[in-house]
Protein backbone atom coordinates (compact mmCIF):
# COMPACT_ATOMS: atom_id res chain seq x y z
CA UNK A 1 0.00 0.00 0.00
CA UNK A 2 1.18 3.03 -0.72
CA UNK A 3 -0.24 5.65 1.28
CA UNK A 4 -2.97 5.96 4.04
CA UNK A 5 -6.30 5.13 3.46
CA UNK A 6 -8.63 8.32 2.93
CA UNK A 7 -10.77 9.55 6.06
CA UNK A 8 -14.52 8.93 5.45
CA UNK A 9 -16.34 11.83 5.10
CA UNK A 10 -19.31 11.57 8.13
CA UNK A 11 -22.18 13.09 5.91
CA UNK A 12 -25.49 14.19 7.87
CA UNK A 13 -28.91 12.61 6.44
CA UNK A 14 -30.66 15.06 4.83
CA UNK A 15 -33.27 17.22 6.93
CA UNK A 16 -36.39 16.71 4.81
CA UNK A 17 -36.34 12.81 3.52
CA UNK A 18 -33.56 11.61 6.35
CA UNK A 19 -31.73 9.51 3.73
CA UNK A 20 -27.72 9.79 3.31
CA UNK A 21 -28.02 9.19 -0.16
CA UNK A 22 -30.17 11.68 -0.53
CA UNK A 23 -27.89 14.42 1.12
CA UNK A 24 -25.08 13.11 -0.26
CA UNK A 25 -26.52 14.14 -4.25
CA UNK A 26 -27.95 17.22 -2.96
CA UNK A 27 -24.29 17.97 -2.09
CA UNK A 28 -22.98 16.11 -5.65
CA UNK A 29 -25.75 18.83 -7.60
CA UNK A 30 -24.72 21.77 -5.49
CA UNK A 31 -22.71 24.39 -7.39
CA UNK A 32 -20.23 27.46 -5.84
CA UNK A 33 -21.61 26.35 -2.00
CA UNK A 34 -25.20 27.26 -2.60
CA UNK A 35 -26.71 24.75 -1.06
CA UNK A 36 -30.45 25.96 -0.58
CA UNK A 37 -30.55 26.20 -4.70
CA UNK A 38 -29.26 22.75 -4.51
CA UNK A 39 -31.69 21.29 -2.38
CA UNK A 40 -34.57 23.20 -3.99
CA UNK A 41 -33.30 21.44 -7.30
CA UNK A 42 -33.37 17.91 -5.90
CA UNK A 43 -36.20 17.99 -3.97
CA UNK A 44 -38.10 20.09 -7.17
CA UNK A 45 -37.10 16.91 -9.08
CA UNK A 46 -38.52 14.42 -6.76
CA UNK A 47 -41.88 16.09 -7.02
CA UNK A 48 -41.99 16.14 -10.43
CA UNK A 49 -41.33 11.95 -10.18
CA UNK A 50 -43.47 11.65 -7.62
CA UNK A 51 -46.63 13.77 -10.24
CA UNK A 52 -45.22 11.64 -13.26
CA UNK A 53 -45.19 8.49 -11.86
CA UNK A 54 -48.21 8.60 -9.26
CA UNK A 55 -45.51 7.22 -6.43
CA UNK A 56 -45.89 8.04 -2.80
CA UNK A 57 -43.05 6.80 -1.91
CA UNK A 58 -40.08 8.74 -3.37
CA UNK A 59 -37.42 7.26 -1.46
CA UNK A 60 -38.04 3.85 -2.96
CA UNK A 61 -37.94 5.25 -6.68
CA UNK A 62 -34.68 7.41 -5.90
CA UNK A 63 -33.17 4.07 -4.26
CA UNK A 64 -34.49 1.59 -7.46
CA UNK A 65 -33.06 4.56 -9.91
CA UNK A 66 -29.53 3.73 -8.01
CA UNK A 67 -29.74 0.33 -8.22
CA UNK A 68 -30.54 0.42 -11.82
CA UNK A 69 -27.51 2.50 -12.57
CA UNK A 70 -25.18 1.38 -10.38
CA UNK A 71 -22.60 -0.30 -12.51
CA UNK A 72 -21.61 -4.20 -10.80
CA UNK A 73 -18.11 -4.02 -12.75
CA UNK A 74 -15.59 -1.60 -14.04
CA UNK A 75 -12.18 -1.47 -15.58
CA UNK A 76 -8.85 -0.08 -14.34
CA UNK A 77 -5.84 0.13 -15.91
CA UNK A 78 -2.92 -1.59 -15.08
CA UNK A 79 0.65 -1.40 -15.89
CA UNK A 80 1.95 -4.74 -16.62
CA UNK A 81 6.08 -4.82 -18.46
CA UNK A 82 5.26 -1.90 -20.07
CA UNK A 83 2.01 -2.80 -21.58
CA UNK A 84 -1.43 -1.03 -20.05
CA UNK A 85 -4.24 -3.25 -19.48
CA UNK A 86 -8.18 -2.60 -18.69
CA UNK A 87 -8.36 -5.25 -15.69
CA UNK A 88 -12.08 -5.68 -15.30
CA UNK A 89 -12.56 -5.53 -11.00
CA UNK A 90 -15.87 -5.64 -8.77
CA UNK A 91 -17.22 -2.26 -7.59
CA UNK A 92 -17.69 -1.90 -4.33
CA UNK A 93 -21.41 -1.02 -3.32
CA UNK A 94 -20.19 2.69 -1.67
CA UNK A 95 -18.45 3.68 -4.91
CA UNK A 96 -20.98 2.14 -7.27
CA UNK A 97 -23.86 4.65 -5.49
CA UNK A 98 -21.87 7.29 -6.17
CA UNK A 99 -20.52 6.26 -9.62
CA UNK A 100 -24.16 6.11 -10.27
CA UNK A 101 -25.01 9.80 -8.77
CA UNK A 102 -22.08 10.84 -10.47
CA UNK A 103 -23.85 9.74 -13.82
CA UNK A 104 -27.28 11.00 -12.78
CA UNK A 105 -26.05 14.24 -12.56
CA UNK A 106 -23.45 15.04 -15.12
CA UNK A 107 -26.32 13.77 -17.84
CA UNK A 108 -28.97 16.20 -16.86
CA UNK A 109 -26.10 18.86 -16.41
CA UNK A 110 -25.50 18.35 -20.41
CA UNK A 111 -29.29 18.40 -21.30
CA UNK A 112 -30.29 21.77 -22.73
CA UNK A 113 -33.12 23.90 -22.89
CA UNK A 114 -35.10 23.03 -19.56
CA UNK A 115 -34.57 23.57 -16.30
CA UNK A 116 -32.11 21.54 -13.98
CA UNK A 117 -35.29 19.94 -11.77
CA UNK A 118 -37.04 18.87 -15.08
CA UNK A 119 -33.85 17.47 -16.52
CA UNK A 120 -33.16 15.38 -12.89
CA UNK A 121 -36.67 14.84 -12.77
CA UNK A 122 -36.48 12.78 -16.49
CA UNK A 123 -32.65 10.79 -15.01
CA UNK A 124 -34.19 9.93 -12.10
CA UNK A 125 -37.44 8.57 -14.01
CA UNK A 126 -35.38 6.90 -17.16
CA UNK A 127 -32.83 5.14 -14.42
CA UNK A 128 -36.15 3.96 -12.54
CA UNK A 129 -37.20 2.34 -15.92
CA UNK A 130 -34.35 1.01 -16.95
CA UNK A 131 -33.60 3.11 -19.76
CA UNK A 132 -32.28 6.30 -20.57
CA UNK A 133 -28.17 7.44 -21.10
CA UNK A 134 -27.37 6.96 -17.37
CA UNK A 135 -28.45 2.80 -18.29
CA UNK A 136 -26.40 2.83 -21.49
CA UNK A 137 -23.46 3.92 -19.67
CA UNK A 138 -23.62 0.82 -17.08
CA UNK A 139 -23.89 -1.25 -19.84
CA UNK A 140 -20.94 0.33 -21.37
CA UNK A 141 -19.03 0.00 -18.51
CA UNK A 142 -19.71 -3.87 -18.15
CA UNK A 143 -19.25 -4.66 -21.88
CA UNK A 144 -15.82 -3.14 -21.39
CA UNK A 145 -15.19 -5.34 -18.84
CA UNK A 146 -16.95 -8.16 -19.87
CA UNK A 147 -14.57 -8.10 -23.34
CA UNK A 148 -11.03 -7.45 -20.75
CA UNK A 149 -12.22 -10.31 -18.82
CA UNK A 150 -9.26 -12.49 -20.34
CA UNK A 151 -6.71 -9.67 -18.10
CA UNK A 152 -8.68 -10.71 -15.07
CA UNK A 153 -6.09 -12.54 -13.85
CA UNK A 154 -4.02 -9.18 -13.62
CA UNK A 155 -5.57 -8.16 -10.54
CA UNK A 156 -3.68 -8.00 -7.26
Amino acid sequence: MRRRKAQEKVVLADPKLNSKVVAKFVNMVMLEGKKATAEKIVYGAFEIVKRNLNEQDILKVFYKALDNARPRLEVKPRRVGGATYQVPIEVRQERGTSIALRWIRDFAQNKKGKPMEQKLAEEIMAAYKGEGSVIKKRDDTHKMAESNKAFAHFRW
